[in-house]
């Protein structure tokens, strides 16, 4: 028995599928073609309506309709579980591409309450500086994102992880800020060249 459902169909078929309609000139089957040939799925599912509306062939109506699906497929995504943060090998393996940097990043990654990943960013890059640093910075976003705690993340460019005297004061200024409001800092941890270094597993915080 051949096989059938969304599963076998091409992305132009199932674009069509959500349009619906083509134009006077084109049916569905050659719009849909024509929008994949110009954009790639991840650029239409990233654009608003009026942008989209600016593309022959996209009225109002279809536009509206691409937005909202391209949000159910967000939102189921989003739903699916999260990695789990258990250790600082576990930060190694989530941002083992910082190693490769020739900049500094300095990154913050938010859970919930299973310890599993909600957020991340980079806050800095090329070096920190006291305003990038400061308590509000780091758990204003942590409260808004309804994190249960937060690990710190900064990579060094020479390879060496071992942390600077500026690098521990940091960390056990914010572990007090967050001890304040409720949100526990987990780690920091400062990532090498093939490896890595993790203040709380090394008793400085």
């Amino acid at each position: 028995m051949a096989e059938c459902g969304p599963c076998v169909l091409k992305d132009c078929e199932l674009l069509a599928i959500i349009l619906g309609s083509g134009t006077k000139g084109e049916n569905v089957l050659e719009v849909s073609g024509r929008l994949l040939r110009k954009h790639k799925i991840d650029t239409l599912s990233g654009m608003g309506i009026e942008d989209l509306e600016k593309i022959q062939g996209i009225g109002r109506v279809k536009a509206c309709q691409l937005v909202a699906c391209f949000e159910i497929a967000r939102r189921a995504t989003s739903k699916q579980d999260k990695p789990a943060i258990r250790s600082a090998e576990d930060v190694f393996k989530v941002m083992h591409d910082l190693q490769h940097l020739k900049t500094e990043h300095f990154v913050r990654i938010y859970l919930n309450t299973k310890n599993q990943i909600i957020h991340e960013e980079v806050i800095a890059k090329g070096g920190l500086n006291v305003n990038m640093t400061h308590p509000r910075e780091i758990f204003r976003p942590a409260l808004a994102n309804s994190a249960a705690a937060v690990v710190l993340v900064h990579n060094h460019p020479s390879g060496d992880p071992a942390p600077s005297d500026n690098d521990i004061e940091l960390s056990k200024r914010l572990v007090k800020a967050g001890q304040l409001i409720g949100i526990e800092v987990l780690d920091h941890v400062v990532v090498g060249s093939g490896g890595y270094f993790s203040m709380r597993e090394e008793g400085l915080i």
